[in-house]
């Protein structure tokens, strides 16, 4: 009995992808499809990075082949490719880098750091090349937080080589100068300092760079908004009204300099006591879901207050490393996959497709 081919399309193109909800054949996501006597193969290619979700895809996909009249075997292999994605008009992408996502808060104290180094961490556990950039130039976390020692060496005098911790590459100027000298700086030389590590960094090939913006919207953020090619934004805030309130200022930034919002991240939404078990809402209750809602975002995952975090992010080992299996690390990945999802549904940046044109006088 023959295949018939159009079977054969119509059984892939019915498959949802469970993490985006589309078909896997969205976006030219299935390719190579064979037909060889009573066996199929095929190739599923995801837009966003998601190794631990391989299996499952593929076990979908196969399902659905040996349901099409006449198919014995079914092979099917499951890969990522990342691409670039666009910027803001008028800012030219930063080479070798193929996506920036700011993590920025209205205030301070609400777990920014924390959770955008564990997002770095979440989206490389899932096989992405990542790197984090900490752009917080007055209270530079990012060493302690990686448990990475040293500074960067420069092999021309001009650039500097990342430091790299837990699979990661990062920069800071917490890497620069000592852990106790405050750094008494005006806006202006702030951002230029930031500017010059984040381009002055020898990165790799990255897939992600994620920035630690520092908190609030004040010149500094502006400044690296409208000059750093942003291929979006995640917005960090607790439920408590007074951080809703400067959170809100940091969204409706990114909207006037033409950044997207990726979404927005609820930190510290329940404490669970570690003795009785009680559940509270320390802060309020459902106040990032009523924001994301309010603002036409989506709410990409709620953290609780807990002291592992704290305890792990302190010690140099975030929870996304320290207790991978965990529950906690699981949400940071959940999160970084919303994250990356959001980006693959993004326009394609294509300048490196087109010549670059230079008129000259004769």
């Amino acid at each position: 009995m023959s295949i018939d081919r159009a079977l054969v399309d119509a059984a892939l193109a019915a498959v949802t992808d469970p993490n985006t909800g589309k078909p896997v054949t969205t976006g030219k996501g299935v390719r190579n499809v064979s037909v060889d006597g009573a066996a199929v193969t095929a190739e599923v290619v995801l837009g966003y990075p998601a190794k631990s979700q391989f299996d499952a895809v593929r076990a979908l996909v196969e399902q659905a082949l040996l349901q099409v009249p006449g198919v014995e075997r079914a092979q099917v292999t499951v890969s990522q490719s990342i691409v670039a994605h666009t910027v803001q008009p008028g800012v030219k992408l930063l080479p070798k880098v193929k996506n920036i996502v700011a993590v920025a808060s209205g205030k301070g104290g609400v777990g920014k750091s924390t959770t955008a180094v564990n997002l770095a961490l979440a989206l490389a556990s899932e096989g992405a090349a990542v790197g984090i950039l900490d752009a917080d130039i007055y209270g530079p976390s990012l060493p302690m937080m990686l448990g990475i020692e040293g500074r960067p060496e420069s092999p021309d005098g001009q650039s500097m080589n990342p430091m790299k911790g837990h699979g990661i590459e990062a920069n800071s100027i917490g890497f620069l100068v000592d852990q106790d000298n405050p750094m008494v700086w005006r806006g202006p030389m702030a951002t230029s300092a930031l500017e010059q590590l984040l381009r002055q960094t020898n990165w790799s090939e990255l897939d992600y760079l994620i920035v630690d913006m520092p908190p609030g919207t004040g010149d500094i953020q502006l400044t690296l908004s409208q000059r750093v090619p942003l291929t979006g934004a995640v917005i960090v805030t607790t439920p408590q009204d007074i951080a809703l309130i400067d959170a809100k200022k940091g969204l409706k930034m990114f909207e006037k300099v033409g950044v997207p919002i990726l979404g927005l991240v609820e930190n510290m939404s329940i404490h669970i006591c570690s003795n009785c078990g009680h559940a509270e809402h320390i802060f309020g209750a459902g106040g990032g879901e009523r924001m994301a809602k309010e603002y036409g975002v989506e709410a990409l995952g709620s953290l609780p207050l807990d002291i592992g975090i704290r305890e792990q992010a302190d010690g140099g080992r975030p929870t996304v490393v320290a207790d991978p299996q965990g529950r906690i690390a699981e949400t940071y990945r959940a999160i970084a996959r919303k994250v990356a999802i959001r980006i693959a549904e993004r326009a394609r940046d294509m300048s490196a497709k087109f010549p670059t044109i230079v008129v000259q006088d004769t």
